[in-house]
């Protein structure tokens, strides 16, 4: 037996690929398959299942084209109303492969078809379970998300979740391995852990959710308090996931279409395209696309398109490093993001020897914020998360985050100057990009983001460490 877990950090999502005598089973796969069909190539295993723990919102999962690919079946948990083939499991079903067996134990709460895997091993022992998003290391599965589908209020979801936790997780021995959907970083829970990987008898002991003398009443308070706006593509991506969507294949193949800088711009125009610039925070305020959207790559880049953008359908054209035009087109699809025009040839090099019209960001180093900034007079917005700024801000800053942008940004006041930052850089500029594409020009963002002002004399409150802001 071999459990392998691949854990991709931009979504903060563990997909799982178990082996035993020349069969094998893939949990809740990621949209691009061939590193799975690789997997079992290598391996000489026939792919036997495909559990899917739930109907993903934050992802698009590889399920139907796997099923495809292989002619292995789908398999749902109790109430799961697949619009493909697909079999939903009863309570307590067990599946074998090869020496091992998969049961599968109903857990609704996050979502009402919300199943955990548990793994037998060959000497009958209860040896893992794949938790999906019902317990996470460190956290639970918001009960926020299915209330429309399920018909009920997030408070009688988290009761029932309560209930699925101690009635079927908690009552299994203390060395069973949990093995979760998403670690830190995920917006499917507010408090995860940055491990992937405990045992039972760990989060008995460690998650707060999970305690021996917490009532249902208590839970409920607690896994529904401070819980944020689940971004829009979330109920988009359920839908992809429930009722299917285009081939990755067929994706990729449109994003990888080259756009001569000559023909970029009536190609945007004619299909309505967002350009999005995916190239890093350094680059590109020096010079980029008018109306460029900015979210790099090599940040939180697939969340934070599908928080800002949200439209899965809306049509998007490229602009990226060399190389990277095909990493971009797959890390969208993985959020649903299918309609990739395609992508400009040359990268913005191009466009700029082409001698076309560029803009610029004005940004400063926080050195030169610190020497110019006037203190009770001059205006300071902090794009970080609320918690970010709860811990430590610049005195008197505007604490605006960026995943609400699209609400605040028509409170701004485009004849009052004022200094942009968030922790580092990376969704500043995210945020300068997306006020520049709206017409603002009058504000000045900080390199280095907040990180670089704490080190300057720069006014600030005193420090309250983030993990208690959280309680």
């Amino acid at each position: 037996m071999k459990i392998e877990q691949i854990y991709t950090g931009c979504l903060a999502q563990g997909a799982y690929y178990i082996t035993s005598n020349g069969e094998a089973a893939i949990i809740d796969p990621l949209r691009e398959i061939q590193p799975y069909l690789d997997r079992l190539e290598r391996d000489q295993v026939k792919l036997k299942y495909i559990f899917e723990t739930h109907f993903h919102a934050d992802f698009v999962s590889g399920h139907i084209d796997l099923s495809k690919e292989t002619g292995a079946p789908i398999v749902y948990g109790p109430n799961a109303a697949c619009e493909f083939d697909c079999i939903s499991a009863k309570d307590g079903q067990e599946f074998k492969i090869g020496n091992i067996t998969i049961k599968a134990l109903h857990t609704p709460g996050h979502t009402m078809e919300s199943t955990t895997y548990l793994l037998i091993d060959e000497n009958g022992k209860d040896h893992a379970i794949f938790s999906g998003d019902t317990l996470f290391i460190g956290d639970v599965g918001r009960p926020d998300l299915a209330q429309k589908a399920a018909g009920m209020t997030q408070d009688q979801l988290a009761g029932i979740l309560f209930h699925s936790l101690r009635d079927k997780v908690m009552t299994l021995a203390d060395d069973v391995i949990v093995y979760p959907a998403h670690g830190a970083g995920s917006a499917c829970g507010k408090n995860m852990s940055k491990e992937t990987v405990s045992t039972i008898g760990n989060q008995k002991a460690t998650n707060y959710a999970l305690r021996a003398d917490m009532t249902e009443a208590e839970f409920i308070t607690e896994v529904t308090d401070g819980l944020l706006p689940p971004p829009a593509y979330f109920s988009m991506n359920v839908a992809m996931n429930k009722g299917g969507y285009e081939s990755f294949e067929s994706v990729l193949h449109n994003g990888m279409k080259a756009i001569k800088a000559e023909d970029f711009e009536a190609v945007a125009e004619e299909t309505g395209a967002l350009i999005l610039d995916t190239r890093k925070s350094a680059d590109f305020y020096k010079g980029f696309i008018p109306q460029s959207i900015n979210i790099g790559i090599n940040g939180d880049f697939a969340p934070w398109v599908g928080t800002l953008i949200a439209n899965v359908k809306q049509p998007i054209i490229l602009v990226t490093e060399n190389g990277l035009e095909e990493e971009t087109v797959t890390r969208l699809s993985r959020v649903g993001f299918d309609s990739i025009i395609g992508h400009l040839e040359g990268g913005f090099e191009a466009w700029q020897k082409a001698g076309f019209e560029i803009d610029t960001v004005n940004r400063i180093s926080a050195e030169q914020f610190a020497s110019e900034f006037k203190i009770e007079e001059d205006k300071v917005i902090d794009v970080r998360k609320e918690t970010e700024y709860e811990a430590e801000h610049i005195e008197d800053a505007y604490s605006k985050p960026l995943a609400y942008i699209n609400d605040w940004v028509k409170d701004i006041n485009p004849k009052e100057h004022f200094y942009l930052h968030c922790a580092g850089g990376y969704r500043s500029m995210i945020a300068a990009s997306i006020l520049q594409a709206r017409g603002f020009r009058n504000f000045t963002e900080i390199d280095g983001g907040f990180g670089a002002i704490a080190k300057t004399a720069i006014p600030k409150s005193d420090f309250v460490c983030q993990s208690k802001v959280l309680k």
